[in-house]
């Protein structure tokens, strides 16, 4: 005796989740983005910068909250940065680091339509 459930109809068709396909560049571009953000130290200063009182924060403000050393903080820093998610502002010694709108629109939209053509735009 079989415990499976014969299949009757197999013509059935789900549309698209997508209006088109990701281009080879959109696809290398949202991978690097992606790749910035799937570091959990990353993720979290990336977090801790957009949550920050004034919407920007230094490595002074941050370091406290995070187990790694301020080299460390300032690399992933620049990663985030090079992504295009962060952007910077020397202060005498200090750089101050806030999110960039544009950047965590164009994500959210592409993750929420799943169609990159209106959003990537955005991204560097």
């Amino acid at each position: 005796m079989s415990n499976s459930i014969p299949l009757t109809d197999v013509t059935v068709r789900c549309s698209p989740l997508v209006r088109e396909p990701l281009s080879e560049g959109q696809s290398v571009d949202l991978a690097a983005v992606f790749k910035a953000l799937a570091d959990p130290i990353r993720l979290r200063l990336f977090s801790l910068i957009a949550s920050h009182e004034g919407g920007e924060a230094c490595v002074c403000d941050i370091s406290p909250t995070v187990d790694v050393s301020q080299p460390t903080i300032s690399h992933h820093l620049k990663v985030l940065k090079t992504a295009g998610l962060l952007e910077s502002e020397r202060r005498a010694s200090w750089v101050y680091y806030r999110v960039v709108p544009e950047a965590l629109s164009s994500l959210a939209g592409i993750l929420q339509s799943g169609d990159p053509a209106t959003s990537m735009e955005l991204l560097p």
